[in-house]
């Protein structure tokens, strides 16, 4: 049985939503604070989370980071009243795996827990350690070097990393990466991706202005060529 954590101070949204879940077969625990909830995500083992983001204590854009900075790979899809880009886009970078904006319908939520159930928080192998441009990734600790030096990455970047290396020599679009990093399934916002694609350019490639590892393919998306 998967084991989902609520992280919500409301009481109503908190009650219906472990209703519903544990209807639909999930084992549920509940946190109400986003200090309680860092707890429970820190000291237990959940298969996901879900994470209002507007909590006493610690907000839950702080709850996912640290959970996140401490190698905490758990899923969290992040509930939120906000729904402006900036938001989502900030979410996102920190690691949040879906963003759902209340209020929101039971099935669309469902739907998304269990496309984000499926990829897990390993989806696929990958070598432990690889070269990928100027950069040494290791994708089993999340942290990467250039020249012996660490290299900062949020835990997204690391995702998409890992995924066009998964599928480096093949185009991938961006609605492919949405689908299976994001879990996005209407409306996607491209421009989300092109924003990560810019900042990894900048931390693999020799010159960014002139990219020779993560090439655009015009009206598709992109393609990751071996060094």
């Amino acid at each position: 049985m998967k084991q989902i954590l609520i992280v919500e101070d409301e009481p109503n949204m908190r009650l219906g939503l472990k209703d519903n879940l544990e209807f639909e077969g999930y084992q549920v625990s509940i946190a109400t604070d986003g200090k309680q909830g860092l707890d429970e995500i820190v000291n237990n083992t959940y298969d996901l989370v879900l994470l209002d983001v507007m909590l006493p204590e610690l907000s839950g854009f702080d709850v996912c980071k640290i959970s996140r900075e401490r190698g905490i790979k758990t899923p969290i899809i992040l509930l939120t009243a906000k729904g402006e880009e900036i938001d989502k886009v900030l979410g996102l970078e920190l690691g949040a795996d879906d963003y759902i904006t209340k209020p929101f319908g039971l099935r669309e939520l469902l739907a998304r827990i269990k496309a984000v159930l499926r990829r897990g928080p390993d989806k696929q192998q990958s070598p432990t350690k690889v070269s990928i441009g100027r950069m040494t990734v290791n994708f089993s600790s999340y942290s990467a070097e250039v020249e012996q030096e660490p290299v900062k990455m949020s835990h997204k970047e690391f995702e998409i990393l890992k995924y066009l290396w998964e599928h480096r020599k093949h185009t991938v679009s961006r609605y492919q990466l949405l689908e299976d990093i994001w879990g996005y399934h209407e409306q996607p916002t491209t421009r989300t991706v092109d924003n990560f694609i810019l900042k990894l350019r900048q931390k693999i490639e020799q010159n960014p202005e002139d990219p020779q590892i993560i090439l655009t393919v015009h009206g598709v998306g992109y393609k990751m060529l071996e060094n």
